[in-house]
């Protein structure tokens, strides 16, 4: 085990920060990747981002290796030496682990460089909202760089520690917040009648969003949050919000139960005589990953003697990564992280350090197989 990106990764998880702080983050990384001999390092990218770049000898194919910064607003619960030192942040989505990979790889390229082509590193940040992908490729500072194959991985509980997870095809899928404000008349709770209380239009809602549910294929309306009116027993309420979070497979079937609940909250606003609005938020589109790609993993974890597991449906989390498998093709894959360890965004949920050697051997070994390396 490499004592020094443990520590790296410890040091990362000290400092936990959300999407859009990751600025201590971001200096931790720059740190350490300055110790390297990439040819360029950009700071800065997408807001708090990071892309180091190794140039190959000669011309050839450019690959993208991506990691996520940001962490989520979980109270952690770890009595360790490196535990989070901000309340109520954590990395309990594992990032603090994918950053130490991808330093790993760094340190592995600044010694053994590519024959041919280039490889870049993204350090990315945003990714728990959906927004740092997306912030990222429409970066002026990244307009340069054209991809043929981007790769992700992502530490998954519940999986064999070590083994690889992929697909060819959807790997996660598609979701977006939606938020809806409905607006009516308040008036005293003794005389309800002289206003017009969105109350019913809710609980309509909230059937309704059930009944689109389809979840044997991973179609779901999931309400997260519902505020009616104001804690006033005197007051009989003229407004509410309503929030929900839609997923669905892929982006075909995300637009076509967007339209549905569109109009669910449409026709039930009108049946209420309630004014509505409605917005979007935290968008991910869903992540595919292409045949090439996702073959480019199997083998090369095959010839690593890493188990495979492949995905029959798609996780029904989502991934920003979405936004560069949109565009440039390549693959999001698991590595587990154990079967009897706490799931994901959980407590007391803490990245394995063995699985950083993992992480590294196989990223090390696909971009081996598409530019090669330097004698």
């Amino acid at each position: 085990m490499n004592i020094e990106l443990v520590e790296l990764r410890h040091s990362l998880h000290r400092e936990p920060e959300l999407s859009g702080e990751e600025r201590k983050t971001s200096k931790i990384l720059q740190g350490f990747l300055q110790t390297t001999k990439s040819d360029r390092l950009l700071t800065g990218i997408g807001g708090n981002g990071v892309l180091a770049v190794f140039e190959g000898a000669e011309p050839g194919a450019e690959i993208l290796l991506r990691c996520d910064m940001d962490a989520v607003p979980v109270q952690e619960k770890l009595s360790e030496a490196y535990s989070s030192v901000n309340p109520g942040v954590s990395h309990k989505c594992g990032h603090d682990g994918h950053m130490a990979i991808l330093a790993g790889v760094a340190s592995r390229l600044s010694k053994t460089s590519p024959r041919r082509g280039r490889v870049l590193l993204l350090f990315q940040p945003g990714e728990e909202t959906g927004s740092g992908a997306r912030m990222v490729l429409e970066d002026v500072n990244f307009k340069e760089f054209h991809p043929d194959m981007v790769l992700a991985l992502h530490n998954l509980p519940g999986f064999p520690e070590g083994s690889i997870i992929t697909s060819s095809g959807p790997f996660a899928e598609a979701s977006r917040g939606l938020i809806a404000r409905l607006t009516g008349k308040s008036s005293h709770a003794g005389e309800p009648l002289l206003g017009i209380s969105p109350a019913p239009a809710v609980a309509s809602l909230i059937r309704g969003f059930e009944d689109l549910c389809i979840h044997d294929r991973g179609i779901l309306v999931t309400l997260i949050h519902a505020v009616i009116g104001e804690a006033a027993f005197g007051t009989s309420p003229g407004e509410a919000v309503v929030m929900a979070t839609l997923r669905a497979p892929t982006g075909d079937l995300m637009e076509n139960l967007s339209d549905f609940v569109l109009t669910l909250v449409r026709d039930i606003s009108r049946e209420n005589r309630l004014k509505f609005e409605t917005e979007w938020t935290e968008e991910f589109p869903a992540t595919v990953n292409s045949r090439e790609a996702d073959s480019l993993v199997r083998s090369s974890a095959g010839s690593l003697g890493l188990s495979v597991t492949p995905v029959r449906k798609p996780f029904q989390w989502s991934e920003d990564f979405g936004h560069f498998t949109e565009k440039f093709g390549g693959a999001l894959f698991g590595i587990g992280a154990g079967i009897d360890v706490p799931p994901l965004h959980n407590p007391s949920y803490d990245f394995p350090d063995e699985l950083i050697e993992t992480g590294i051997a196989l990223f090390m070994k696909m971009i081996e197989r598409i530019l090669e390396f330097a004698e």
